[in-house]
């Protein structure tokens, strides 16, 4: 049967009502509009031990320890550590049989007077599933979009209070948590670009997969996830970062897709403006090319993300799907170069102006967004499938009536070959690899960096059979 939303005042309520949770709520930066919620719908006194802001810097220092920065994470820790505890020293001995503590707090700079900027946060609670279980906790990070400072709270206020109700009653079910994150909200409003499930309650959870959730349900346009498979908030990642972007399907990643990486990476590095310590390299993939519209076939993604964090890469998940969006997305987060690598087959698709129909301008339009700033692409040849010719960006098939168009990106610069990709492994095609694996085609090995056969035989990934 399909489970029945609640309304805001019904969540509250419901809360309020349950005699199990007990906890605190402080909030810095767009008012106490979580914990309104609770004290409008009555009966808060049976929930709430302590509701709180503390927005002089002086105070909150002196409460939570000091903080390079009041919005970033660090805060939102140090906050949740301090309520948490307060929480158990307080009342453990009274409480704590009977009672499943949680503490929720926010620290948000929402659109304000001075700055005419979007807002952003950082939102978590920290919550025991049972009365006297251990802690598990929720990080999640949200970019405002709202017009007016009070479109801004009253969002944060509904994003809180579904927060805290999805952690008590949905810790089970997370894609259900997800999804009930934006009940009486619009993505018009917010972003949620990045969330962190961790503790006890979430043992089966893989935060890698929760990154792909959030923008296969539209909870955001993009989301990233390190080497290490821990998820991070995209501005931190990014900022006065150069970023070099390959977007790939990596399923799986052949001799051909690191080649082509490591040979744009070697020329955005050379690169004026471009410190080669000072870049951020991302293996992207869009929904696109994770399935078919809907339809995501989770364990071949998980398979795609462990090659790549045993590789050493940072992910990017996005709906992208045309690249102008892609640069659109980079810079606004950092104001170095940006280059993405690709071959030359992508390369036409991108000039085929039915991906811009939908805009006024169109293909001049896509560009102009796309090329505004310091960005490249680093186009590595392909063979003709025709006849076997090597087809590089001078000789590259494109309309007759674009072609001043690509010359005059070409002889700029915008447009760059990548002459020293190793042009014996252009007849690798990733998926010949995929379904010889699958056969059982030993093949295949030769055609995959040694590291990735290894780890796809270890691992038994992609119905590897041996």
């Amino acid at each position: 049967m399909e489970q029945t939303s609640l309304d805001p005042h019904q969540k509250a309520l419901a809360i309020n009502l349950d005699e199990t949770r007990y906890g605190t709520i402080a909030e810095i930066g767009a008012g106490q509009e979580t914990a309104r919620w609770f004290f409008q719908v009555g009966g808060a006194a049976g929930t709430i031990a302590k509701a709180m802001s503390a927005y002089d810097m002086k105070f909150s220092d002196s409460i939570y320890g000091p903080c390079s920065r009041y919005v970033s994470r660090d805060r939102l820790q140090s906050m949740l550590d301090h309520e948490y505890h307060l929480l158990n020293e307080r009342l453990g001995d009274s409480r704590g049989q009977g009672s499943a503590f949680f503490a929720f707090a926010n620290t948000v700079a929402a659109r304000s007077f001075s700055q005419n900027q979007d807002g952003h946060g950082w939102l978590g609670i920290r919550f025991q599933d049972r009365p006297g279980a251990e802690a598990s906790q929720i990080d999640l990070h949200v970019q405002l979009k709202g017009q007016e400072n009070i479109q801004d709270q009253e969002t944060l206020g509904l994003l809180g209070l579904n927060l805290i109700y999805g952690a008590l009653y949905h810790h089970d079910d997370p894609d259900t948590l997800l999804t009930t994150l934006l009940d009486e909200l619009s993505t018009d409003l917010l972003a949620i670009d990045m969330i962190d499930f961790n503790g006890p309650a979430f043992n089966g959870v893989d935060n890698r997969l929760m990154a792909l959730r959030l923008v296969q349900h539209g909870l955001s346009s993009a989301a990233m996830f390190q080497a290490d498979g821990q998820v991070v908030q995209p501005a931190d990642v990014l900022y006065k970062k150069a970023v070099l972007v390959e977007r790939s399907r990596f399923r799986p990643p052949t001799n051909l897709t690191m080649n082509l990486l490591d040979s744009a990476h070697r020329a955005f590095c050379k690169e004026p403006g471009v410190d080669c310590d000072n870049v951020i390299v991302l293996s992207e993939m869009t929904l696109h090319n994770l399935g078919q519209g809907d339809e995501i076939d989770v364990q071949d993604f998980l398979d795609r993300a462990e090659i790549l964090c045993a590789l050493g890469k940072h992910v990017m998940i996005s709906d992208y799907g045309e690249f102008y969006r892609l640069a659109q997305y980079l810079f606004r987060y950092t104001s170095m170069p940006v280059a993405i690598a690709l071959g030359v087959p992508t390369l036409v698709q991108i000039f085929d102006e039915k991906f811009y129909q939908h805009l006024d301008g169109g293909i001049l339009e896509a560009f102009g967004r796309l090329f505004r700033n310091d960005l490249s692409l680093y186009a590595c040849p392909a063979l003709d499938a025709q006849n076997g010719e090597l087809v590089t960006v001078h000789n590259l098939n494109i309309p007759e009536h674009l072609r001043h168009l690509y010359m005059h990106l070409l002889e700029n610069g915008y447009i760059r070959e990548l002459p020293d990709v190793d042009t014996s492994q252009l007849a690798i095609y990733s998926h010949t690899v995929l379904e010889k694996i699958r056969n059982g085609d030993a093949d295949w090995e030769n055609m995959v960096p040694a590291q990735v056969a290894e780890i796809i035989r270890d691992r038994q990934l992609f119905n590897y059979r041996g």
